[in-house]
């Protein structure tokens, strides 16, 4: 009977324990007898404390060594609470019959996928823009909610999140709460653009409904409006900041490429950034306003789809990453042929850009440009970010140096690099895995079967 009745504790410890926290169930146990409750607490301790010592050991076929470049074989990832505490060589068993053992022997495994460019809260469909007027934030964040775990599902542990409502801040507090599932999430929370520019919420509004947002919507038109913005960013809750430094395809306005800031108002935008500790993304299409992204201090170009040798070599000379979003510009030129998809301003932008985005990145590898992976999942459906992987490879990045734009790179943008981007005693355990390895079969980063965050198992 008092074996029966420990298993019961035991089965609700577990459940409520999911997190590795100890809570305590005495509260939810109906039990009047002081010594019994005496008993179930010390029996209590002893179960939180054989849960908490619990380690996980994968035995990996395959692992992807992203510090070094290389694939090692027959290794075992020994994993305790959220972190990675050891490497071996070969299939290492523990003398713990609590400790579990998961049989990745047939897999490849390499460190959590990190994508710099996404939409988190939202994705693109026909209704989206009748949906401004329709949804409320309560909607949106509902929504989001799948958005965010099917991208965990992918493989991405980790995202950087570039211009939502303001819900995609909710959304990472919830996530790192442990309320919802999802990736670990820094965000932009509204981007930054100017009057009629890309980020201008109220582009293809009526007059009468137009208005004139300034700073706090993320609308700016001086200097002074650039601090402003940036402070309100910060204000928000926003882990760092996305410019829109040309016009873009998406937004309801003739121009998809020319520039839309002065030099000055983006230098304050990323002076007042670096202020308060934040990275800057520029979404940038034209060559002029890439130019002006670059020499004000960006971190990131995003798209840079019309760059030129003469952008690249500023890239190159000021230390700004590239992130190329080729799956965005390939998704958004295919639906630009179904009639009705997009808005008639949309259309012309979207095929003209769209194509071009590729080559552009072929070019900018090949000149020596540092690459970070970014897909602009949202724009397209989320979940299929891994494509990013197989147009990188298709023009010439090497498969090994993809992985790396999307662990190592991505790392050390975010400031994550002692933290994320390697399977290494002392990281955080956020570990993933592929059928085939992608050395051999670049497609297989599009199917990734195995996905652990902070040392849980969300995928296997």
């Amino acid at each position: 009977m008092i074996l029966l009745f420990i298993a019961k504790i035991r089965y609700f410890i577990l459940f409520f324990t999911k997190d590795k926290k100890i809570c305590t169930l005495v509260y939810y146990l109906n039990l009047k007898s002081p010594i019994m409750k005496k008993y179930l607490s010390l029996v209590i301790l002893f179960i939180c404390t054989s849960i908490i010592a619990q380690d996980t050991y994968l035995h990996c076929g395959k692992i992807i060594d992203t510090e070094r470049g290389e694939v090692l074989k027959k290794k075992t990832i020994i994993v305790s609470s959220d972190k990675i505490i050891a490497i071996k060589n070969g299939y290492v068993t523990s003398s713990n019959p609590l400790d579990i053992v998961i049989d990745l022997k047939s897999k490849t495994v390499m460190p959590g996928l990190i994508d710099l460019h996404v939409h988190i809260e939202s994705e693109y469909n026909p209704q989206k823009y009748m949906n401004a007027f329709t949804a409320n934030d309560a909607d949106l964040a509902f929504s989001s909610l799948k958005f965010a775990e099917i991208t965990l599902m992918a493989g991405f542990t980790t995202v950087r999140d570039l211009g939502g409502s303001g819900v995609n801040i909710s959304l990472r507090n919830a996530i790192a709460k442990g309320e919802v599932v999802g990736p670990r999430i820094f965000t932009a929370g509204k981007a930054i653009g100017t009057t009629g520019g890309h980020a201008d919420p109220t582009n293809g509004w009526k007059n009468s409904l137009k208005g004139d947002p300034g700073p706090k919507e993320g609308v700016i038109n001086s200097v002074d409006d650039a601090k402003k913005a940036v402070r309100q960013r910060y204000k928000d809750g926003a882990d760092n900041i996305k410019i829109t430094a040309t016009g873009g395809v998406m937004s309801i306005a003739k121009n998809g490429q020319n520039p839309q800031f002065t030099l000055e108002e983006i230098k304050s935008i990323c002076d007042t950034a670096k202020d308060y500790g934040m990275i800057i993304a520029a979404h940038a299409h034209g060559d002029e306003g890439i130019q002006r992204a670059i020499i004000g201090g960006v971190t990131t170009i995003e798209h840079g789809t019309l760059m030129s040798d003469k952008s690249m070599e500023l890239m190159k000379e000021y230390g700004t990453y590239y992130v190329p979003t080729i799956t965005a510009g390939k998704e958004v030129a295919a639906k630009a042929k179904i009639k009705g998809y997009y808005d008639e301003l949309v259309v012309p932008k979207a095929l003209a850009i769209g194509p071009k985005i590729q080559a552009t990145f072929k070019k900018a590898y090949k000149a020596g440009v540092k690459i970070a992976f970014g897909s602009d999942a949202g724009v397209y459906p989320h979940g299929i970010n891994g494509k990013e992987f197989g147009y990188m490879n298709e023009v010439g990045m090497p498969v090994m140096e993809c992985i790396q734009s999307a662990t190592i790179t991505n790392a050390l943008i975010l400031s994550m690099e002692n933290d994320l981007g390697k399977i290494k005693e002392g990281f955080i355990a956020d570990i993933v895995a592929t059928e085939d390895n992608p050395i051999d079969n670049i497609s297989t980063m599009e199917n990734v079967v195995f996905v652990m965050k902070e040392g849980v198992v969300y995928k296997n």
